[in-house]
């Protein structure tokens, strides 16, 4: 098996950071070598955030090549198309529909697109692409917070690893007042994207 490589992206304060935790000890839990990488910059300040993870058999780097991604995991509606070069052809995008337009279109210079325009733009670059009510789906959990695991959970549906794995993994990485909300955002999910 080649190793799998995941790209995690968004702007600062989605729970980018947290969903590849989560993603890497799933790998480390499964009996990969796993191997993690970050970038968050002024993500304080809304920045752009991103996170490589890998895992397989034997991993050699962190970082993934452009034109190598399986699973491009977009956090944010526009980040999706800022990052489909580095897409494989046979890859998967699941991308939220969270939107957060940056500077140069909330003061009215630039058009931001439609999740159905990303939609298309990606579909020409890959093999699947999901769009994931995320933000929908984590504000009818009651905390809109949760929607990072929400997009976790629509990716577990499409992966070979048993929703039991995913649980322990949150139950893990997640503080233990937030587990409850975590494990109905991973379930809530997997049902966006459809149930194994």
């Amino acid at each position: 098996m080649k190793p799998l490589n995941f790209l995690l992206v968004g702007v600062g304060g989605q729970g980018i950071l947290t969903a590849s935790d989560i993603l890497a000890e799933l790998g480390l839990r499964a009996g990969y070598d796993v191997k993690k990488s970050e970038v968050h910059g002024m993500s304080q300040r809304g920045g752009a955030v991103s996170s490589h993870v890998r895992f397989g058999p034997r991993v050699y780097s962190p970082l993934i090549a452009q034109g190598a991604v399986d699973y491009l995991l977009s956090f944010e509606l526009l980040e999706a198309a800022r990052w489909a070069t580095f897409m494989h052809p046979e890859g998967t995008v699941l991308v939220s529909t969270q939107r957060l337009p940056p500077i140069a279109v909330t003061s009215g210079g630039a058009h931001y697109p439609e999740p159905e325009e990303v939609r298309q733009e990606l579909a020409g670059r890959v093999r699947q692409v999901f769009l994931v009510d995320a933000p929908q789906a984590a504000q009818g959990l009651g905390n809109p917070r949760v929607a990072n695991t929400v997009l976790l959970g629509a990716l577990s549906a499409l992966l070979p690893f048993p929703l039991t794995q995913w649980e322990e993994t949150v139950r893990e990485r997640v503080p233990a007042r937030f587990v409850e909300l975590n494990l109905q955002a991973l379930r809530a999910g997997q049902e966006l994207v459809g149930t194994r």
